[in-house]
């Protein structure tokens, strides 16, 4: 019988959280009706990968990259609020989102690929340089992109994107089983995390008013996550996941190198990535402004007005022009 990740894992932190999942009388947060936000696609490699893009291409560039399990949908909010002054883009990363979705079985899902079709993206989109907004998986993707190239970023946004192995608490513990031993009775172990139970638990747990969390985040991400195929997806990620550790000295050199400017916004709540992880970016950026806020994962749940403010401020401090 499969044991599901949600009790290896975490069951008594998710039981406890789903107690306060969204009620009756929870608002449903619309998407954004903005003319400036433009859907667009590009063909990379032979896959039509989707991304949002807003503002002026003649301002500078920021580039929005989304964790797991969602998409460039988390950034649906912020987009209109970087847009008036700066050049954004939010890709949908291959399997994920609007992006198209190859059956694992005959394309390579890893960090290393990921980050390659972005760069690829921001290529054909003739963008030179840019500030990054790292979210979870966007934290690998993205250092990876900064260590091929270091000189195109101008800047960090760090949001619960984990660099440091103090940030690689007991929840990843089944992870680390799978990277040790990548066999199917391992990654059964994990599906339990692609269910909509673990999806509300990642979107409430640690929230100052989980009531107020919109379930179309849910459904969002739960309609992704249940595609035929998808599973194995994902699977595939968590196991590569184990290849980003590997990388942790080297970006934390390159970090101390360039010493890019940061701008660090974390949910200290989160169970996932804790605040363990955010400290030890003050050990080797010294340009970092450093804010742990009183939410959970999924920061601009809740935060989004904070987050969107600070980065404006960020980004005209360290932007170019």
């Amino acid at each position: 019988m499969k044991t599901s990740f949600l009790n290896t894992a975490s069951s008594a932190v998710i039981a406890a959280a789903l107690l306060f999942a969204p009620m009756a009388t929870t608002s449903f947060a619309a998407e954004p009706n903005d003319n400036n936000v433009r859907f667009n696609s590009a063909q990379i490699d032979g896959l039509n990968i989707a991304y949002r893009e807003a503002g002026d291409p003649a301002n500078p560039t920021v580039l929005l990259l989304h964790g797991f399990p969602t998409s460039s949908h988390m950034f649906r909010n912020l987009i209109p609020e970087l847009a008036e002054n700066y050049h954004v883009i939010a890709p949908d990363y291959p399997g994920y989102g609007a992006s198209d979705m190859p059956d694992a079985a005959d394309y390579e899902y890893s960090f290393a690929n990921t980050a390659e079709v972005i760069t690829q993206l921001l290529d054909q989109k003739n963008v030179d340089d840019y500030a990054v907004y790292l979210m979870d998986y966007g934290a690998p993707v993205g250092f990876r992109m900064f260590a091929e190239h270091p000189e195109r970023v101008s800047g960090f946004i760090i949001q619960n994107g984990n660099a440091y192995e103090e940030g690689l608490k007991e929840f990843w513990d089944p992870l680390k089983a799978y990277w040790a031993d990548p066999s199917a009775e391992n990654g059964d172990q994990l599906r339990g995390f692609l269910e909509m139970d673990a999806t509300k638990w990642q979107f409430t747990h640690g929230t100052q008013k989980p009531e107020a969390i919109s379930p179309d985040n849910f459904w969002h991400v739960q309609y992704l996550l249940d595609r035929p195929g998808n599973q194995e997806v994902q699977l595939e990620m968590f196991l590569d996941y184990g290849a980003n550790v590997a990388e942790y000295t080297k970006w934390q050199a390159l970090f101390r190198e360039h010493q890019t400017p940061a701008l660090l916004m974390w949910g200290k709540n989160d169970h996932i990535f804790p605040a363990d992880g955010a400290h030890p970016y003050k050990r080797d950026l010294e340009n970092l402004e450093f804010h742990l806020l009183d939410t959970g994962h999924f920061a601009l749940e809740e935060y989004g007005d904070e987050i969107a403010g600070r980065m404006n401020e960020f980004l005209d401090r360290n932007t170019k022009p």
